[in-house]
């Protein structure tokens, strides 16, 4: 399968016997290679944009947060990793972060456009006392942090040996608003 992460693999599994369970037969095992080696999960630790990198995961509770974590670490080299997270009020803000401060060099805290987002100095209080104040920083608007975390990304690339990238994560309207907003990077 073209997805990152060994979670996406179990989903698939799972989906395949429920197919499989509900039909009542066995697929053909190339169908089934065919359909998996084309399948796309928007917003789930999707590349959107190289150079620098930057990915958007969907991810709004711990265990998304774990998962994204691991895959980072496993099926990724960067040397840092910028994080811009976005999250809705009603999550275990605490919980994501703590899954995410291990592999999240820098933390650029925001908020998208829901009304249940959770306010940007709100996250920001909560960020730091994961992160600490040398590692947490706040842009008012989803744009405007991932234009800084990219920025910062860039600069860091053109003085290291290594890769760095940025990546967005808190919520499906966070991955859906990243992907509208790189879309436009990307056309200008």
């Amino acid at each position: 399968m073209p997805l990152y992460g060994a979670h996406q693999a179990s989903n698939a599994a799972v989906a395949l016997a429920a197919v499989e369970a509900f039909a009542g037969v066995k697929l053909d095992d190339d169908l089934v290679r065919q359909a998996f080696a084309s399948v796309e999960s928007p917003g789930r630790i999707e590349v959107l944009h190289r150079d620098p990198t930057v990915i958007v995961d969907a991810a709004h509770n711990p265990h998304g947060a774990s998962s994204l974590a691991r895959t980072l670490q496993t099926e990724f080299d960067f040397e840092s990793i910028f994080g811009v997270l976005a999250i809705l009020g009603e999550k275990d803000v605490h919980g994501v972060l703590l899954e995410l401060e291990p592999v999240i060099d820098r933390l650029v805290v925001t908020q998208n456009s829901s009304p249940r987002a959770l306010p940007v100095d709100a996250l920001f209080a909560e960020a730091v006392k994961v992160f600490g104040a040398e590692r947490v920083f706040k842009e008012n608007d989803l744009r405007s942090a991932i234009t800084y975390a990219v920025e910062q990304c860039t600069l860091v690339n053109q003085v290291s040996e290594g890769v760095s990238a940025v990546v967005v994560t808190g919520s499906v309207v966070t991955a859906g608003e990243t992907r509208a907003i790189i879309r436009k990077f990307t056309e200008a």
